[in-house]
């Protein structure tokens, strides 16, 4: 039996654009809650939040934006990173998704690369002063004609500007949208070591949500706690979107991840769905005082973004009453989820695998080398080709044709097997990419920023387990002849401020030479190995995963 599955369903794609969707739901929907923020408390129903939208989009239109224009979103989430998403989608606007944790020089080159038109940003982020920052690149972006800021008088200004604006005006723009076009870029680190954008259509993005959701069995009384970034796939696809396909209400816990925060939404909120990377759930489930808080409203969730460990999901199962609770595997390029446990599978399913091929999608396992599809049972790269496929990445038609084979199939990197159930377990990857809590990171990107210190030779970069993130990254270091020993504090002294904080090295070992292959390659998987002995992580590295 041969590694191959076909997603049949006899429910059909959603043939139409985000925006379409969305004022259907509204319609259907009027008076139900469609989003509440917990921090701020504003609560918005359905058709509240449609005029909202509608308000930033008229403001989007009067300020020169037009159907294929980007306009970046830099913020963690807020309800107005909501509005933005699907005021963008009504117009026919591209949303650049810009990671909160980015620096001056990532802001710089992901604005630059996609040419972000209107910036819409938070005043501050954790120690950032975003204001500052976007102060430091703008003068050098031709194409950015407007910054607003959330929270202050900017944004007030912003959403006023489009009263001018007629409905018909609105309409007209939406006659000219089909759901084939772009309306999303989130940037994902590339091998070269620069983020490349992942480029999405309203088809990509749209049934990629309603399906996840409908594995889920989400309906209008379900109410999703999303502590996952919007900025990401997680949030704002299988979130935001997942949950407005199907007239669910979307409950903001905190701007940024709070295991108690998240704790208390649940409970006040009566949420029925919970959504995180395994991470996530580990610190939910070590909150202290966590067996006060009333969690037995929940009863699905999904968990994404890095192996899960079968413990954490038996207790997530028994202790946070999420019996339905599913495991999704993807990557960005695909929309993102290719594969998903369902809500009736049995325990080996939920824990040991990433669950089985998502509706109207093909999955196949191939031999790397020969590009043949392998028996059921054997590992190889993991392929994704269906509707969720990428257009491509923004102006990198090279880079899209290296992910995207002739026949459509996306080229994911990952190591996988497929079992004769065609329920699929993640192995390994073949790319060198390292997931820390959930975010992708290539250690090319870290090496390239290492080699700017002035007392480094050469370095490598490596993921080792660990037991809370899944993985850290280690840096090996060559010191110039003569420079002073670095250590662990040093580097962190030097990236701090300077690279997004996941991306800092945990730990340093200094070496005299890398171990090589024949052809001059750094043997990686020898450092892990060393690695992992000298720091005692054989516990960690040994931890069952699902």
């Amino acid at each position: 039996m041969l590694s191959y599955a076909h997603g049949a369903s006899g429910t059909p794609l959603l043939g139409q654009t985000i925006g379409a969707n969305f004022r259907a739901t509204a319609a259907r929907l009027p008076d139900h809650e469609a989003l509440v923020d917990c921090p701020s408390g504003r609560r918005w129903t359905y058709a509240e939040l449609s005029g909202w939208v509608e308000r930033v989009a008229r403001a989007l239109l009067s300020n020169g934006i037009r159907k294929g224009d980007r306009v970046g979103i830099w913020s963690p989430n807020c309800p107005e990173w909501v509005a933005i998403q699907f005021a963008t989608a009504r117009i026919g606007a591209i949303l650049v998704n810009i990671n909160p944790a980015y620096r001056v020089s990532e802001l710089d080159y992901v604005l630059r690369q996609s040419g972000v038109r209107w910036l819409v940003s938070a005043t501050v982020h954790r120690t950032s002063d975003y204001r500052a920052m976007v102060g430091e690149v703008r003068d050098g972006l031709p194409e950015l004609a407007g910054v607003v800021f959330i929270g202050d008088r900017s944004w007030d200004d912003f959403e006023a500007s489009g009263a001018g604006v007629t409905p018909g005006a609105l309409e007209t723009a939406e006659s000219e949208l089909t759901f084939d076009d772009p309306i999303n870029i989130q940037y994902t680190s590339g091998t070269t070591g620069f983020p490349k954008g992942a480029t999405l259509s309203h088809h990509n993005i749209l049934n990629n949500g309603y399906f996840v959701a409908e594995l889920l069995g989400y309906g209008e009384a379900d109410r999703v706690c999303l502590p996952v970034p919007f900025y990401h796939c997680f949030g704002m696809v299988m979130g935001n979107l997942g949950s407005a396909t199907h007239g669910s209400t979307i409950v903001i816990p905190a701007p940024l991840f709070d295991p108690a925060a998240t704790l208390a939404a649940i409970e006040k909120e009566r949420c029925t769905s919970l959504y995180g990377v395994p991470t996530m759930f580990i610190a939910e489930l070590g909150v202290e005082g966590f067996s006060g808080y009333d969690l037995t409203s929940l009863r699905t969730g999904l968990m994404a973004g890095s192996p899960c460990p079968v413990e954490i999901m038996k207790r997530v199962q028994s202790e946070m009453h999420m019996s339905e609770v599913g495991i999704a595997y993807g990557m960005t390029e695909t929309s993102p989820v290719s594969t998903q446990t369902r809500a009736d599978d049995d325990l080996d399913r939920r824990t040991a695998t990433v669950g089985g091929v998502m509706p109207h999608v093909e999955i196949k396992v191939v031999d790397p080398n020969t590009g043949l599809v392998v028996p059921t049972g054997t590992p190889g790269e993991i392929c994704t080709r269906g509707y969720s496929v990428m257009l491509g990445y923004w102006n990198e038609p090279d880079k899209t044709a290296e992910a995207i084979d002739a026949a459509g199939w996306m080229h994911t990197g990952d190591l996988a097997v497929m079992r004769d159930d065609s329920y699929v377990n993640i192995v390994g990857r073949i790319k060198d990419l390292v997931i820390r809590g959930g975010e992708n990171i290539y250690p090319r990107e870290v090496e390239e920023f290492l080699y700017l210190h002035p007392d480094i030779e050469d370095v490598a970069v490596i993921g080792v387990p660990d037991a809370r993130y899944g993985e850290e990254l280690m840096a090996w270091i060559r010191m110039r002849p003569g420079a002073p020993p670095l250590d662990e504090a040093a580097i962190r002294s030097f990236c701090e401020g300077r690279i997004a904080h996941n991306k800092i090295p945990r730990y340093v070992r200094l070496v005299d030479a890398f171990p090589m292959t024949v052809t001059g390659k750094v043997r990686k998987v020898e450092m892990r190995q060393v690695s992992i002995e000298e720091l005692g992580l054989q516990a960690e590295a040994g931890a069952r995963t699902a």
